[in-house]
C-alpha cells in the first residue's frame, strides 16, 4: 500500500514538471498573437487543466517560470493604435515622373484644361506600368493609335493639329518615355474631342450657329480606349455615324485620291466646301431621332425623315441676310390652325414705330392690327407713341385670308421665337424662284396643308380628311404633338445623294466664308455675300403691287419703305 502511495506521489510530481515547462511556451505564443486583426485570429481551445491532487497529497513544487523573451522584431510588440491598410505597391518609376510632369506649367500652359484634369485622374489611380510605352517603345497598341492620328485628313481634320510622338521611338530615359506617354494621350485627346466637333465653339464662328458640339467626357475617353481591343477603331468610331458625312467622306477621299468627285473635276475650293459641311456634321445631334423634320436653309427645301429615308419634301422661304434663319435643333409641340398673328419685337420697332410716331395710324388699318395693352383693347390715336414704350404694347392680327401666317403654324418652342407658317396666296409664285431667301428668321413651306396631313398621320394616325376639317374651319385652334419630332433647322452647302453625286448650295448668310477662315486660316475662294439693302427686290415688287391699291397703302409705304411688304416679312 506505502508503495503504491509513492508511485502516485512521484507521477503527480512528474506531471507538474512538465506543466511548468510548458505554460511559458503558451505565454508566449499569446503575446505574440494580439499582434493580428480580431478577424485574422485563430481561435485557441484552453488547455485542459491537471487533474486535482489527491486528498492529503502535497502538490509537487513547481520550478520558477521565465519571463517571455523580448520579442525579435518590431512587428510583433502589441500596439493600442488600429492597424492601418496595407499601402499601394509603389508607383512604377515611369508613372512616378508622368505624374510629376503633369503639373510642369511647360507642359500645361498649351494643353487643355478638361484633357489634363483626365490624365491626372487616370494615372493618379493607375497601379500599373504605362498605358502605352514599354522598355522597348511604343506597343503595338501605342502605335497603331498614332497611325490612326496621323490619317486624320481622311476624316476631314487636320494630322498637322496633333503633335504626335514618333512611333518606333526608343526612349533614352524613363524620363522621356514619360513624355513620350503623355504627348500620345495629350494627342489621343485632342483627336477625340475633334472629332466630335470640339475644334470650335460654333457661336464663336456666327451667332446664327445655336449649337453644341456632342464632344465626349476625356476621362471616359481613357477608361473606354484603355479597354478597347483596337485602339485605332475606336478613334475611328468617335466620328460622327451619320450617312451624309460618310458619304461627304467618300468624295473628300476620292477628291484628293485622282481629283475627281463622281467622275467630275474638282478644286481645292471643293474640297474644302466638302470639309467645311463635314464639320457641320460634327455639331449635329448623335441622334437625328427616328421621325424628324429637315430644315435646310441653303438648299430652300424641307424634308420629313422616318427611318433614316425622306417621305415628304417641299420647297420654302427662308430669312434674309438681314433677318437671317438660325441653326438649331427643337422639337415640334404645336400645329395651330388659321391663327391669330402678334407681330414679334424686331417689327414692332422696325416695322411699326417710325411711322406710329410721326402720327401715322395708316400702317395699322393696312395690316388689320388691332393694339392691346395688358390684355385690354387700346384706342392707338389716343396714344403718345414718341413718348410710350412701344413693346409693352401687343399688336395683333386675326385669323382670316389676310392674315401673315396664312393658314397654319407650326411651333417648336425656341429662344429665336422661330416657328414655320403658311404665307399668303399671292406669295404663292415666290416658291418658283431659284433664290428664295425673303423676309424674317421663320420658315414657309409651299404646301403647308400636305405638311401637316404628313406630321399628323405620322404623331396620331389621322387621315387627310381630319387635317381638312380643321383647315376649312377651325379658328386659332392648337393641335399638341403627341410623340417627340425634332426639328433640325440647319445649313448645309453640299449633300450626297444615294448615287454619290454632290450637289452644291450658295452661300446664302456667308458661313461657308467664315468657316473656311476658321479652318484653313483663310477664306480665300469664299467671298462674303454683298451687303443687302434694306428693301430686297422681292419685297419692293411687293410693296408696289400692295400699294397700288389704294391711296392709304400709298400712304404708308411712304413712312415705312417695307410696310406694304409687312403681311409677307412680318412674321
Amino acid at each position: 500500500m506505502r508503495r503504491g502511495y509513492l508511485i502516485a506521489v512521484l507521477l503527480c510530481a512528474v506531471q507538474a514538471c512538465a506543466l511548468a515547462a510548458i505554460l511559458p511556451a503558451r505565454a508566449e505564443d499569446q503575446g505574440a498573437q494580439t499582434l493580428s486583426p480580431p478577424s485574422l485570429t485563430p481561435t485557441l481551445q484552453p488547455p485542459t487543466p491537471a487533474p486535482a491532487p489527491a486528498q492529503g497529497q502535497e502538490p509537487a513544487a513547481a520550478e520558477p517560470v521565465s519571463p517571455p523573451p523580448e520579442p525579435a522584431t518590431p512587428e510583433a510588440q502589441p500596439s493600442d493604435r488600429p492597424l492601418a491598410a496595407a499601402p499601394h505597391p509603389a508607383a512604377d518609376p515611369v508613372v512616378a515622373i508622368i505624374r510629376a510632369k503633369l503639373a510642369d506649367p511647360s507642359l500645361r500652359k498649351d494643353a487643355n484644361a478638361d484633357d489634363l484634369a483626365a490624365l491626372e485622374a487616370f494615372y493618379g489611380a493607375r497601379e500599373g506600368g504605362p498605358l502605352w510605352i514599354t522598355d522597348m517603345g511604343f506597343s503595338a497598341r501605342g502605335q497603331a493609335a498614332i497611325f490612326e492620328i496621323e490619317k486624320a485628313d481622311d476624316w476631314g481634320l487636320a494630322a498637322s493639329s496633333f503633335e504626335l510622338p514618333q512611333a518606333d521611338a526608343l526612349p533614352s530615359s524613363k524620363e522621356a518615355a514619360a513624355l513620350a506617354e503623355v504627348k500620345l494621350d495629350l494627342a489621343i485627346l485632342k483627336y477625340a474631342r475633334f472629332a466630335r466637333g470640339g475644334r470650335f465653339d460654333p457661336s464663336s464662328i456666327s451667332k446664327l450657329l445655336d449649337q453644341v458640339a456632342p464632344v465626349r467626357d476625356p476621362k471616359a475617353v481613357l477608361a473606354e480606349i484603355e479597354a478597347a481591343a483596337s485602339p485605332d477603331l475606336y478613334l475611328q468610331s468617335l466620328q460622327p455615324k451619320h450617312e451624309q458625312f460618310l458619304r461627304l467622306r467618300q468624295a473628300l477621299l476620292s477628291a484628293r485620291a485622282d481629283g475627281t468627285v463622281d467622275g467630275k473635276p474638282v478644286s481645292d475650293r471643293d474640297i474644302k466646301k466638302i470639309v467645311i459641311n463635314m464639320e457641320r456634321w460634327r455639331w449635329m445631334p448623335e441622334d437625328l431621332g427616328p421621325l424628324y423634320v429637315w430644315n435646310n436653309s441653303p438648299e430652300f427645301m424641307l424634308y420629313v425623315v422616318k427611318d433614316g429615308k425622306p417621305v415628304y419634301a417641299d420647297r420654302t422661304l427662308v430669312g434674309t441676310l438681314a433677318y437671317a434663319t438660325p441653326v438649331f435643333t427643337a422639337d415640334m409641340k404645336t400645329i395651330v390652325f388659321n391663327p391669330d398673328w402678334t407681330a414679334p419685337e424686331t417689327v414692332v420697332t422696325e416695322n411699326l414705330l417710325p411711322p406710329l410716331r410721326e402720327g401715322n395710324l395708316s400702317i395699322l388699318k393696312v395690316h388689320k392690327l388691332s393694339v392691346s395693352l395688358n390684355g385690354a383693347p387700346v384706342d392707338p390715336a389716343r396714344v403718345d407713341w414718341g413718348r410710350v414704350n412701344i413693346l409693352a404694347y401687343t399688336f395683333s392680327q386675326g385669323a382670316g385670308p389676310e392674315n401673315v401666317l396664312g393658314k397654319v403654324k407650326f411651333m417648336f418652342p425656341n429662344k429665336h421665337t422661330v416657328y414655320m407658317h403658311d404665307t399668303l396666296a399671292y406669295r404663292k409664285k415666290y416658291f418658283q424662284k431659284p433664290m428664295r431667301a425673303i423676309g424674317h428668321e421663320c420658315v414657309r413651306m409651299e404646301k403647308p396643308q400636305s405638311f401637316a396631313e404628313t406630321l399628323l398621320a405620322a404623331d396620331k394616325g389621322w387621315s387627310p380628311d381630319q387635317v381638312k376639317e380643321l383647315w376649312d374651319s377651325a379658328v386659332n385652334k392648337p393641335i399638341a404633338i403627341d410623340h417627340k419630332i425634332p426639328v433640325h433647322m440647319v445649313y448645309f452647302t453640299a449633300v450626297v445623294d444615294d448615287s454619290g453625286k454632290v450637289s452644291s448650295f450658295a452661300d446664302l448668310y456667308g458661313l461657308d466664308n467664315k468657316m473656311a477662315a476658321a479652318l484653313f486660316g483663310s477664306a480665300a475662294g469664299f467671298p462674303a455675300p454683298p451687303p443687302e439693302s434694306r428693301l430686297s427686290e422681292e419685297e419692293a415688287d411687293a410693296q408696289a403691287s400692295t400699294s397700288s391699291s389704294s391711296g392709304q397703302s400709298r400712304t404708308a409705304a411712304s413712312h415705312n419703305d417695307i410696310a406694304g411688304s409687312l403681311g409677307f416679312i412680318g412674321d
